[in-house]
């Protein structure tokens, strides 16, 4: 109870930034601030990786419940869906295709790159 107490209050205060964030920034969602500052502080060991698995593993398996009401807003509009429906997936494959391999020439370079010195060794 104490670890689900804990994630709840990290989860909480990270959405909270990720909205001052939002606000004086604008650009991304505020809620994509706070899921890259709940990464980094994780990453950083300021919040305890073991106290929050049991919370998160359970947060992801019952993820589908999140994911419902945007499958009904899809079925609401489906006459759009049905006279965009080609453009919308021609969209939505090349900006995959595109993502995918920006993040693949990323990875190659530093990670290829990592492996041939460490970083900061002069």
């Amino acid at each position: 109870m104490k670890n689900s107490v804990y994630t709840a209050v990290a989860i909480c205060f990270c959405l909270a930034i990720g909205k001052l964030v939002h606000h004086v920034l604008g650009g991304l969602p505020a809620s994509l601030y706070g899921m890259i500052l709940y990464c980094l502080l994780l990453q950083l060991t300021w919040l305890n990786p073991q106290r929050v698995n049991l919370a998160n593993q359970w947060i992801i398996k019952h993820m589908g419940v999140c994911f419902v009401p945007p499958a009904v807003g899809v079925i609401n509009h489906f006459d759009l869906i049905k006279t965009h429906g080609f453009a919308l997936v021609s969209i939505i494959v090349i900006t995959t295709f595109i993502l995918l391999t920006f993040v693949g020439v990323l990875a190659e370079k530093y990670l290829t790159h990592a492996n041939e010195s460490p970083p900061f060794s002069h």
